[in-house]
């Protein structure tokens, strides 16, 4: 009794702990997975937003594009965010890292999953037990591996005052700069309503 007693009180441990770090995710998912950053003084007017695959590596573009509005429209407060993938991959990214996190929490508890249910230990479950470094590392990685699959947009979305005037989802591409000043003076008529940074150099 008292084996299984510890059993159960291991087993009971592990989900506590996994619970745990999986609730922390799913709670820091809007600082963590969605990194939202604002630049402008302007409060009234014109706004930028682009909304990028994070995990695709757009954050160096993004943050290239703020400078470079910042100095030839200061007018324009531009923030930026990640774009949630589509459909049902965000909670399956969940899904994959709270199994992630439950696995490795088993392997470096050594605890008995298979004898809970009377089974004896398949040899690669012991495999994976005798070398727990080992298989943390790879649980780690290939779960890694498969959120980063799972949340991939690909997007490089750009709206101004909430209208879409860029889509690399539907384009295939991130717009040059000349594109998108040519698209910001058109669509706000910039030679009226604002005037540029005399300093930019073109």
């Amino acid at each position: 009794m008292a084996l299984y007693s510890n059993k159960y009180l291991s087993l009971t441990f592990c989900l506590v702990i996994g619970f745990i770090l999986v609730g922390n995710n799913f709670g820091a998912d809007a600082e963590k997975e969605i990194p939202a950053t604002k630049f402008g003084q302007n409060v009234g007017g014109p706004t930028m937003t682009f909304l990028y695959c994070y995990s695709c590596g757009y954050r160096k573009a993004f943050e290239d594009y703020v400078n470079i509005l910042s100095e030839r429209y200061p007018q324009i407060t531009v923030s930026g965010a990640n774009y949630d993938p589509p459909g049902f991959n965000m909670y399956f990214s969940r899904i994959v890292f709270a199994a992630k996190i439950l696995f490795i929490v088993v392997i470096v508890s050594s605890f008995d999953v298979f004898g809970v249910f009377g089974q004896q230990i398949p040899s690669w479950w012991q495999h994976l037990l005798d070398n727990k470094l080992y298989a943390c590392m790879m649980v780690f990685f290939v779960g890694n591996m498969l959120e980063g699959q799972l949340v991939a947009s690909g997007a490089f979305e750009i709206t101004l005052n909430d209208v879409p005037v860029w889509s690399k989802l539907q384009t295939g591409r991130i717009p040059a700069p000349q594109e998108l000043f040519q698209i910001i003076d058109n669509q706000l008529q910039f030679t009226e309503t604002i005037q540029e940074n005399p300093d930019f150099v073109k």
